[in-house]
């Protein structure tokens, strides 16, 4: 069963009008899951605010300050991230919503879902990229705490690489946190290169597979499967997390990744199915998207998928990057080599 997380005031999560980051997407999203009777299949929540003390549990008390100084003026956290009026609630309002997401897991729900989620830019002392508060990280922290959970895996499939989830985590070897990203040499965070593997204790638990703009489903797919089953195998995750950043769709206008909307559907059922084969505790945060309409659709395909409805359709787009791929694969297994046992 599918425990799907939302909150009317999500909408309130809003940059600007001449800013990518528009806030009526949530909204738009569980009103298609109904229109196409996802709701049928899945019960829905709504989340409470994360508490100063539980957003604390990840981020510095002077960074937290600076929030709520500007959601009391308005202002700029970063070039690329207005601060409006009253986004200390709604941010700690949608971290509020993914650590519901992963309680649920805990209430006879193998799967979740929080419709705005995946702040996966904001790091303990600073953030950009359009977030506040990292949701990953206190989630995590809170389902630390309360369930004595010792393995955590993330998956993050967003176009931009999770730079801040891999600072909080970079020498914590409990958290094995895996990024697909378009090439930081081409895109915003200009971070999250194969040999950036963690330091300390949490050495080879960071994964980053880079890839080249133009990219497409074949080597997606080709990646995923060489590395992601692997890891849930040794590692043996207690929870996986599936920061499902639809941007890297080929009509987003922030990047140059060219998935198609049945690479969503087929990506969640293969991550459902390895989940089923091992802790059964799958929460999904719906992330970045800046094509309103078609991220809409990809989350409804991993909807989908997880419900075992039929997916939306498109057609293929031909990938020229396979090979590249292929090369990256090897080079970053060999780097990682004396940290995991690769067989090939």
């Amino acid at each position: 069963m599918l425990a799907i997380i939302h909150h009317k005031d999500y909408r309130k999560y809003d940059l600007g009008e001449d800013h990518p980051l528009i806030g009526d997407k949530p909204e738009r999203t569980v009103q298609f899951f109904k229109e196409r009777s996802i709701f049928s299949h899945v019960d829905l929540f709504t989340p409470r605010r994360a508490t100063e003390e539980e957003i604390s549990n990840v981020h510095d008390k002077d960074y937290i300050q600076l929030v709520k100084t500007l959601s009391q003026t308005g202002g700029m956290l970063a070039l690329d991230t207005p601060a409006p009026k009253g986004i200390y609630e709604i941010a700690a309002l949608a971290c509020g919503g993914s650590i519901l997401a992963a309680e649920k897991l805990y209430e006879d729900y193998d799967y979740s879902m929080n419709t705005l989620g995946g702040f996966h830019h904001a790091s303990a002392r600073s953030s950009s990229g359009f977030c506040f508060f990292n949701d990953i990280a206190i989630a995590i922290e809170h389902i630390r705490d309360k369930r004595r959970i010792k393995r955590f895996l993330i998956i993050d499939l967003d176009v931009h690489h999770a730079n801040g989830t891999q600072d909080i985590y970079y020498s914590d070897p409990s958290v094995l946190n895996i990024s697909f990203h378009q090439d930081g040499r081409t895109l915003y965070p200009g971070s999250g290169f194969i040999h950036e593997i963690g330091e300390g204790e949490g050495k080879g638990f960071t994964v980053n597979m880079p890839f080249l703009p133009g990219t497409g489903n074949d080597s997606y797919f080709y990646a995923f499967e060489e590395l992601v089953p692997f890891f849930i195998k040794e590692f043996k995750p207690e929870m996986v997390i599936y920061q499902s950043g639809v941007d890297t769709h080929n009509s987003d206008p922030l990047a140059q990744i060219n998935l198609t909307l049945p690479f969503y559907f087929i990506i969640a059922r293969e991550i459902k199915n390895l989940v089923d084969k091992s802790c059964k505790r799958l929460a999904i945060l719906l992330g970045g998207g800046y094509n309103s309409l078609s991220s809409i659709k990809a989350y409804y395909n991993i909807a989908a998928a997880i419900v075992d409805k039929e997916q939306i359709m498109e057609g293929e787009i031909k990938d020229p990057n396979l090979e590249e791929t292929k090369r990256r694969v090897r080079e970053l297994k060999k780097i990682l080599r004396p940290y995991w046992n690769f067989k090939r």
